[in-house]
């Protein structure tokens, strides 16, 4: 549900942070005005950046409206994206929403393996699929891509064929990642239609190729131990790739990914660049710390009081697991992942990075007070608008 980005507060100036909600907001509600309150479910974060892109490209902020109080935001109102890139990300989240949850019925994991649960699921994304579909002919969208999508990739899953010899992995890994890929690509291109910026479309392309690519990748890296001990699916043992190559293709995609972004005309690359280039680094590195890597060239994260710690580290809260867990778990889920139990907390705030202003030409911005992340050195300064002071 929520993604691979992951946005942070504490890594995030309060001026792109506040721009985030606006779109996941708008997602949601979106989602919910159009389709009722079970689609909501379907929120997902990296169904954001299309909404994101959109408003990128434009000179001028996407429309806002007023919404009114929401948990989720300490019972306060908010100024929420109303605009046709949200349309797009809601579309988009709903038709993958559809093909996950075919993927799993026809998988047959966990408790989709009862039949009424897998028929009451079939049932649902028959609807979230017909809902995405029809939103997306009213915004102009092909959504064949998306809609394809989890049929290939149960083709490739499940065809003998494709399985490549092991030593040579990688060909058949890309071949596995192709339909993600695909469906990324054409979402991430059609905001060039809608923000009118045709030129855009081919580093749009890349972009969403590379992002799908390592959207993949990362769950796979996550999903590693537990598909081996289940016996399910996962391209990575499919293909006999080891984690240290697996990063190797990470560190591709990211760096293929950052190249589009820097190809783009983008008026307003705050938010983009944030999401796009840094986030998804985090994300790498968080997948891989978390798999137990200890790559060519990578940290690996310590324990505290291991040489090399950071100084003054607590130790992490563990999972209680049982009832308490599953109750913290049910409450992230029904806020869109805000609410985050301190074991939870404790692990994402561990890979958040630590601002480096050198090379930063911002006058007055502080981001090293203000943890603003579109003040990185190594990605340079984009933080007109950003609100950092």
């Amino acid at each position: 549900m929520f993604g691979i980005v992951r946005p942070c507060r504490h890594v995030m100036c309060k001026g792109l942070y506040a721009d985030w909600m606006g779109h996941l907001c708008g997602l949601c509600l979106a989602l919910r005005d159009e389709h009722g309150h079970l689609s909501r479910l379907v929120t997902n974060y990296d169904g954001l950046l299309v909404s994101v892109l959109t408003e990128a490209q434009s000179p001028a902020s996407a429309p806002r409206r007023r919404a009114g109080a929401c948990a989720l935001r300490g019972f306060k109102g908010a100024d929420v994206v109303q605009a046709e890139g949200v349309r797009l990300a809601a579309s988009v989240s709903l038709l993958l929403a559809a093909g996950k949850v075919r993927d799993h019925v026809a998988d047959g994991d966990g408790v989709y393996a009862r039949r009424p649960v897998a028929a009451g699921a079939t049932r649902l994304a028959g609807r979230w699929s017909s809902a995405g579909t029809a939103m997306a002919a009213t915004l102009g969208f092909d959504p064949t891509p998306l809609t394809a999508a989890a049929d290939r990739q149960a083709l490739l899953e499940r065809s003998p064929a494709q399985a490549p010899p092991r030593n040579v992995a990688a060909p058949g890994l890309r071949e596995l990642t192709g339909p993600t890929e695909d469906a990324v690509a054409a979402a991430f291109a059609h905001t060039a239609v809608l923000a009118g910026k045709p030129h855009n479309r081919e580093a749009l392309e890349a972009a969403g190729r590379g992002f799908g690519r390592l959207a993949h990748l990362i769950d796979a890296v996550e999903d590693l131990a537990d598909d081996r001990a289940s016996g399910a699916y996962n391209p990575l043992a499919a293909t006999g790739t080891g984690l240290d190559e697996a990063r190797r293709h990470c560190d591709a995609a990211h760096a293929e990914l950052r190249a589009a972004v820097d190809g783009l005309d983008l008026p307003r690359p705050g938010l983009t660049r944030a999401l796009l280039v840094r986030e998804t680094g985090s994300a790498v590195s968080r997948a891989f710390a978390t798999a137990g890597t200890h790559g060519t060239g990578h940290q690996p994260r310590h324990a505290p009081g291991d040489p090399g710690a950071p100084p003054g580290e607590r130790p992490p809260k563990r999972d209680p697991g049982g009832l308490l867990s599953l109750a913290c778990a049910a409450l992230t889920c029904c806020t869109c992942g805000l609410y985050r139990p301190a074991w939870d907390e404790d692990r994402e705030s561990s890979f958040c990075q630590r601002c480096d202003c050198s090379g930063c030409d911002c006058p007055g911005c502080d981001c090293c007070a203000n943890c603003c992340s579109c003040c990185q050195g190594e990605d340079g300064c984009a933080c007109d608008g950003c609100g950092c002071d």
